[in-house]
C-alpha cells in the first residue's frame, strides 16, 4: 500500500502519517526528515542548497528534492509499501513521484488532502515553532517564512489536486476536527475503498 497525505502546513498532515503508518506496520517517508537530514549531514552540494534554502525559509528546489527522494525510494524498508507526508508539494513533483513508482513497479493507492484554512495553518504553525534544523536557534516556523510557504502552496494546490482526482486516488479529509476523528475518517475510507 502507497499512501500520499497532502496539504497546507499544519494540516495534521505529519500526525495523520505517523498515526496511519503505525497502524499499518508501513515505513513514513516524512519529506522534512529527507531534507533536514542532508542539512546536518550532507558535506556536498546538496546539503549547501539545503542549508540556503531553509536559511531562505523557502522549500528545496525540486533538482535537489528529486535526488533526496530517488535515493530514498530504492531503500529496502520501502519496498513493500510507505506512508508519505510533504510530498509531492506540486504538479511536477506529482508527475515525478508518479513516474518513479511505476518504474518501481507500483503505483499509488490514495493521496489523502486534508483541507484547513490558512487561518487556521497558521495558527497552528506559530504554536509549534519549529526550529530551522538540528542544532539551529533559528526559527523555522516565524510568520514571514509561514505566509511565504503558505503562499507558495495555494499556488500549487489546485493543479496537484486535480492531478490525484484524475488519477482516482483522491479522499479530501476535514483537517480542522480534532486528530481522532480525522484518523477514524481515514481508516474508514481505505474500507469502503479497499486497495485492490
Amino acid at each position: 500500500m502507497h499512501i500520499i497525505f497532502y496539504g497546507p502546513e499544519g494540516s495534521g498532515k505529519g500526525t495523520q502519517a505517523k498515526l496511519l503508518s503505525k497502524n499499518l506496520h508501513l515505513p513514513l517517508l516524512v519529506s522534512g526528515d529527507l531534507v533536514r537530514d542532508a542539512a546536518v549531514n550532507d558535506k556536498g552540494l546538496i546539503g549547501d542548497a539545503v542549508r540556503k534554502a531553509l536559511e531562505e525559509g523557502k522549500y528545496v528546489a525540486d533538482t535537489e528534492i528529486f535526488v533526496l527522494w530517488k535515493k530514498r525510494l530504492k531503500e529496502n524498508d520501502v519496498k513493500n509499501g510507505w506512508v508519505m507526508d510533504g510530498f509531492p508539494r506540486n504538479i511536477d513533483q506529482a508527475k515525478f513521484l508518479t513516474e518513479k513508482v511505476n518504474k518501481y513497479g507500483y503505483k499509488i493507492d490514495k493521496a489523502f488532502y486534508l483541507k484547513i484554512s490558512v487561518e487556521e495553518s497558521m495558527k497552528r504553525l506559530i504554536k509549534r515553532g519549529r526550529k530551522l534544523h538540528a542544532g539551529s536557534t533559528e526559527v523555522h516556523d516565524s510568520p514571514e517564512r509561514i505566509k511565504q510557504r503558505l503562499a507558495i502552496y495555494k499556488e500549487n494546490e489546485k493543479k496537484v489536486l486535480d492531478f490525484f482526482r484524475k488519477q482516482k486516488v483522491l479522499e479530501e479529509i476535514d483537517g480542522e476536527e480534532n486528530i481522532k476523528k480525522i484518523h477514524q475518517d481515514i481508516l474508514s475510507r481505505l474500507n469502503e475503498h479497499p486497495i485492490s
